[in-house]
Parts: structure tokens; sequence; C-alpha cells
């Protein structure tokens, strides 16, 4: 039997994919057709992401959980209205699918759930299992009206071992450049330990200081953080500065789960709320600060023809 396998899985009426080290007892599985979300991952049998309100609460109004992609901008902006190289746009729900946040302000982008990603590419061999995914922004007119920049998504999620790597690409297809301020927000959980006991490790620096509505006010403080015992700290906080490697961390119940931020992932969002009902961490790993598409600070872009590439790993010992 192979010691890594690809398997077709089926999750609330749509195809999943699942990625399985059978080694490690590891299997992580997406959904293509709405947004290419990390919608499980088990150890020993044992579901390490938080689901929230599942598929179908992510699917009928964004309500994110699992594993997903934030595009094209990560976490909220500061109104309906964002500039860039020179064009305004301004964002309409009724022309392109915006989430909003209970302060009214858009929440993690445009693509949650898409169902317009297509799987191109599946291997197990080589001593890992691996996808590829591609979705053509630029053909599809609801989420242009929101971000009219054209591009390619790819996304490669590759699992070897107990290291899932996921890389993710943006290709510019157009004649005008694309601003990158994505991200991915893994709700992490350690089940069978209660949420107190859970050690946390987070290789920061410097933290944002933000307003009442969760927006960087420019002003930032530097900070470290010491391993120990989540305890009855929440956070929602944006992290500017990281050390390097940047090794996110969860320990507790004889299991660690480790994020690393590689490349193309300088700034970090950590979302601990306090519980009972909503007992995960995410350490989320962002290509530019919180609001940076409507402030235009950290923001990096994409010429016409270039490409850009971010990759980050979970692993799990």
């Amino acid at each position: 039997m192979a010691a890594h396998e690809v398997r077709d899985e089926r999750v609330d009426d749509l195809d999943g994919i699942a990625l399985v080290s059978r080694g490690r007892d590891l299997r992580v599985a997406f959904v293509p057709d709405a947004g290419m979300v990390g919608y499980s991952l088990t150890h020993r049998g044992e579901e390490l992401l938080g689901q929230r309100g599942g598929l179908p609460a992510y699917r009928e109004r964004g309500s994110t959980f699992g594993i997903p992609l934030l595009h094209p901008w990560a976490n909220r902006l500061d109104g309906m209205t964002y500039s860039f190289n020179g064009r305004t746009v301004e964002l309409d729900p009724s022309r392109s699918p915006v989430h909003l946040d209970p302060n009214g302000l858009p929440i993690h982008g445009l693509a949650a759930a898409s169902p317009f990603w297509r799987l191109v590419g599946r291997s197990p061999g080589n001593g890992r299992a691996a996808i590829a995914a591609r979705l053509d922004y630029a053909a599809h007119e609801e989420l242009m009206a929101g971000f009219p920049f054209p591009h390619e998504l790819h996304i490669q999620a590759d699992l070897q071992d107990g290291t899932l790597t996921v890389a993710t690409i943006v290709l510019s297809t157009g004649d005008v450049p694309v601003p990158v301020a994505f991200g991915w927000h893994p709700y992490l959980r350690l089940p069978g330990v209660p949420r107190a006991e859970w050690v946390v490790e987070l290789p920061v620096r410097r933290r944002a200081l933000l307003d009442e509505r969760g927006l960087p006010t420019g002003e930032t403080e530097s900070l470290s953080v010491p391993r120990g015992p989540l305890g009855d700290r929440t956070y929602d906080d944006l992290f500017t500065e990281l050390e390097r490697p940047a090794v996110f961390a969860l320990e507790g119940g004889g299991r660690r789960i480790e994020v690393e931020f590689k490349q193309g992932y300088p700034v970090a969002q950590v979302y601990a709320p306090p519980g009972p009902d909503d007992e995960y961490v995410c350490f989320e790993p962002m290509t530019a600060p919180v609001n940076a598409l409507a402030a235009g600070e950290g923001l990096p872009a994409v010429p016409p023809g270039g490409s850009f590439r971010a990759e980050f790993s979970i692993r799990v010992d």
C-alpha cells in the first residue's frame, strides 16, 4: 500500500479531494467548488480544524471555517471604496460577493466559496500526495467588478509525511499591475484538551495598534510573547514584524501543530476568541497588512505578465 494517497470524497453535495499520509495517519481535504477551502484536517482520526458553521454557512454567507483563502484582501478594509494605480473601485454588493463585518466593513475579499476553481492536477507519488487548482479570476464579471485587475490564481497543496505545504500563485494576465493582499485563515484546535491548557508559541516582534474597528492606526509597538498556556488570553491582533523562521505553534495533549510562514508572508493576524463555543486559534499568513489594499502601505504588486508566489506549511507531530 502506498504511503501517500490522493482520494476523492463527497461533502455536502460537493466533490472533495483528500491528501493522505498513511505513515502519519494524517489527512487534509479540500473542496475546489467552494473556494478551494480546506474543510478537514484529521490526525489519528481526530479533527484539528474549527468547523464553526461548516461548509453550508461558508457557501451561504461566507462564514469562514477550516482553512479558507481570503482573496483579494485578507481581513477588513476601511470602507467600500479603495484606489490602486490611479483607479478607484467602488465595492457594490449587488454586483460582487461582498461580505461585511459587524461594523459594516468589507471583510475577507470576494472569493469565499467561489465555485469557479478547477482542479488541474493530482499526484500520489514520489513520497508525497499533491493537487493543483486554478481560478481564472478575469473570466468572471462578478469578481472583476470588485477587483478589476486581471489575473489567475493557482493553488498547489502538497502533503509529505506530517507536513502540508500550500503555495498560492498570482499570475498577472492583463496590462495593469495586480495588487497582492491575500491571506489564509486556518482555524486550529486541539481535541480533548481544555482551551486554557493549549500552549502557544508566537514568533512576533512588533504589533500594530488597532482602532475599535480592528483597523491599523498607523502606530506600532515592539513586544515579545513568551511560550506558555493560552489560559484566558484572547487575540485579534496584527503582527507586522515576525521572527525568522516564523513558526507559530499550538501544543497540548501529546500533539503539536506548527504553522510556518515561508515565502511571501511578512505579517500575521492571530485570532483566538474567548470560547467556550469558539475554541480555536488562528495563525493567519498574510501577504500585506490589514487594510493595505485601501491604505496602500506594505502592498506588493505583480507587474503585467509577472507572477507572485507565497507559501506556508502546517505540520502535525
